[in-house]
């Protein structure tokens, strides 16, 4: 695991100093600063000395080793202390210590700052993005009284197959086959689960597995599902900037993503007034898309769904009525009782007196699948035996 940055022998804050000397650094004012000290060290520590001011100034400076490690997906700072990190086993204490609050405090502003976005008393908390696609959310006190809090989710770098998901317990064979025939179907589809279920993962791994000759349309926040297909046009959200000036939000990106010809219509994380937009374009000939919904279980997305469109202004009744009528398939992320993600089962949307609910179809264990209720309305869905 790795431990705090070194401060190669009294030589890291000499350079500092050097590379701030003009104004904000950047990487060509921290190049001249370790050239200027070159008499310091070898060649051999300078370029470790330059990797490791080049990650305190425009990466995630002490944080920046752990982002680095294979398979992390959250790295959290609670104030002063230990660093914690996430690798699809359940939280790890890391030896990256911040020694006390001015530490964090100037680390969450610097990052913060850095993405453009402004981090202080009057503005305790921010939304930001690294140019890697890491995704960053800070609070300070007294809003967290334990101290400056910082999280980053680092985008998966690689898309897994299906056959890979398996080899790593995700989901049983027989689930892999399921999930294939939900995307060649063209239903409509959700996941569902907790945060850092596993989600974004499965779906990149599913669009990898839609046909050639389609168009994938993809709308987020932030660029995260990678799928390995050679057709793929993504949308990115945009947050204001410090003026409070030249937001786009997801909505917008939507009814923009129904003009650009998509066979499949992708919302990474349906989470606000896109929803309504989502569920009409399902509903006028778009068949095959999908996105991921944040729900505890899968019986808890219609009042999801509900909560969501009530954002928009979309009464109950039409929210229930366009959800019946667009999606078709709910595919749940849980965690199990080791950390691990995997595919909890899949269920089926029905419709039944203008109120939606999902109903059971499969129940995936760790090496077998169990049919629900809802199978026989799964196996119709699909158009073909499991």
């Amino acid at each position: 695991m790795p431990s705090a940055r070194p401060d190669h022998g009294g030589a890291l804050p000499a350079v500092r100093r050097d590379a701030a000397a003009g104004g904000f650094p950047d990487p060509t004012s921290v190049a001249a600063a370790v050239h200027g000290r070159a008499g310091l060290r070898g060649s051999r520590g300078l370029v470790g000395l330059a990797v490791d001011l080049t990650a305190e100034i425009v990466g995630a400076g002490p944080l920046e080793p752990l982002l680095r490690l294979d398979g992390v997906t959250d790295v959290l700072v609670n104030g002063p202390g230990p660093a914690w990190i996430d690798r699809g086993r359940g939280l790890e204490r890391t030896e990256v210590v911040l020694p006390d609050e001015a530490t964090v405090r100037r680390l969450a502003q610097r990052v913060v700052g850095g993405c453009g976005r402004r981090l202080d008393d009057a503005t305790p908390w921010a939304d930001a993005r690294l140019p890697d696609g890491t995704r960053v959310h800070a609070v300070l006190p007294p809003l967290s009284p334990q101290g400056t809090c910082l999280s980053l989710r680092v985008p998966p770098r690689r898309t897994f197959t299906l056959a890979e998901l398996v080899q790593v317990g995700t989901l049983p064979p027989a689930g892999a086959d399921v999930l294939a025939r939900v995307v060649r179907s063209g239903a409509a589809f959700v996941l569902t689960g907790g945060t850092g279920s596993g989600k974004t993962t499965v779906l990149s791994t599913l669009l990898s597995l839609v046909p050639d000759d389609e168009r994938i349309v993809v709308v987020e926040d932030a660029t995260e599902l990678r799928p390995a297909h050679p057709h793929v046009v993504r949308l990115e959200s945009r947050l204001s900037n410090a003026e409070g000036a030249g937001a786009v939000d997801m909505a917008t990106l939507v009814r923009q993503a129904l003009r650009m010809r998509p066979d499949r219509l992708v919302v990474g994380e349906v989470r606000g007034a896109e929803v309504v937009e989502l569920l009409a374009a399902l509903n006028t000939g778009h068949r095959g898309g999908c996105g991921t919904v944040h729900a505890n279980r899968p019986r808890d997305l219609p009042a999801r769904l509900e909560a969501l469109c009530a954002l928009a202004g979309l009464p109950r009744e039409a929210a229930h009525s366009q959800a019946g009528a667009a999606l078709d398939v709910v595919v749940h992320m849980a965690r199990a009782a080791d950390g691990r993600r995997c595919v909890a089962g899949v269920g089926v949307v029905v419709a039944d007196a203008g109120v939606v609910r999902v109903e059971p179809a499969l129940r995936f264990g760790p090496a077998e699948v169990e049919p629900g209720p809802g199978h026989d309305r799964l196996r119709d869905c699909l158009g073909a035996d499991e």
